[in-house]
């Protein structure tokens, strides 16, 4: 082999192993840059982790507070001589079991902001019908209205409070006033926390 030959080949493999070497310097840098793109990742993921982990505590600590509730099968309740305290019996819902079938109170189990529904309805002809939101014993809303000779009548309204931890919520049928309720849950009282406070 010639000398100039063999200078050729040895440029040439030198050439091949300095592009070989760069090569390999630039998959080092790609590769400690994926590394570092996978640690940032990593990191980034695991704060995830922890903060799903956090909302998922938070949510369990969170108070669940709904209920709902219906009058009665039986029919028509009152007029009573005093005012009265209705108890809705028919109990659809109640977590946290804040609601007491019993007396008729919804009792708050801590302190936030509620949202409460309820409605009237009477079918006696000739008669007013009339029914009353009490938070704790402040009267809050009433609803009234008059059966004329033409059938029923039916009202109902909403409202959100802010409660205190054992304030109580109930609906009163003032003296004199009578409602309707039957299977077809035409009479409803429900709640439930929007947030805690």
């Amino acid at each position: 082999m010639e000398e100039g030959d063999l200078l050729a080949r040895v440029t040439a493999s030198e050439n091949k192993s300095t592009a070989l070497e760069a090569r390999m310097s630039s998959s080092e840098k790609q590769v400690e840059e994926l590394q570092r793109e996978n640690a940032a990742l990593e990191g980034r993921m695991s704060s995830s982790e922890k903060e799903v982990e956090e909302l998922q505590r938070e949510n369990a600590d969170r108070p669940q507070v709904a209920f709902s509730a219906g009058l009665t099968d039986s029919g028509s309740v009152g007029p009573f001589k005093t005012d009265f305290t209705l108890k809705f019996s028919k109990v659809f819902t109640n977590i946290g079991q804040a609601y007491s079938p019993t007396t008729g109170i919804f009792t708050a189990p801590v302190r936030g902001v509620y949202y409460f529904r309820f409605n009237m309805w009477e079918s006696r002809r000739s008669t007013y019908t009339s029914v009353v939101l009490y938070h704790n014993n402040q009267r809050k809303m009433r609803l009234s209205d008059y059966i004329d000779g033409s059938g029923v009548v039916s009202a109902s309204n909403a409202m959100v409070l802010q409660l205190e931890k054992g304030d109580v919520v109930y609906i009163v049928l003032p003296s004199n006033y009578g409602v309707r309720d039957d299977s077809h849950n035409r009479i409803i009282f429900s709640g439930f926390l929007l947030f805690p406070q």
